[in-house]
């Protein structure tokens, strides 16, 4: 298990991690960074407990809007994917009947 430090509020904070995580802990650990930053700008120095509190509940509403989102594309994706599935399958009905009416035509004229 590696352990690094990431520096939040100004603050350096130990934490552990899966051995090849470290760049993805980092990087998390700079957009709450931001976000507590964001947080202690807008409402002023709440200590460090209300700006997690704060930074956490503000990420997490991102996150469940995020959700929201990717339910609504993949409900569009699977009516999309309906609606080709349905005009594909009325393409191939009309290529057929095409297909039985240019070959009426050809034994008519044969």
């Amino acid at each position: 298990m590696a352990q690094i430090s990431v520096d939040v509020n100004g603050r350096p904070y130990a934490v552990g991690c899966e051995d090849g995580q470290e760049a993805h802990l980092i990087e998390l650990a700079k957009m709450f960074d931001h976000q507590v930053r964001q947080v202690g700008q807008d409402m002023g120095q709440l200590g460090d407990t209300r700006l997690f509190l704060m930074g956490a509940l503000l990420l997490a509403d991102e996150l469940a809007d995020a959700r929201g989102r990717l339910g609504a594309l993949q409900a569009e994706v699977s009516r999309l994917q309906s609606d080709r599935a349905r005009l594909e399958g009325r393409a191939v009905a009309a290529l057929e009947g095409a297909a039985k009416r240019i070959e009426k035509l050809a034994a008519e004229e044969a």
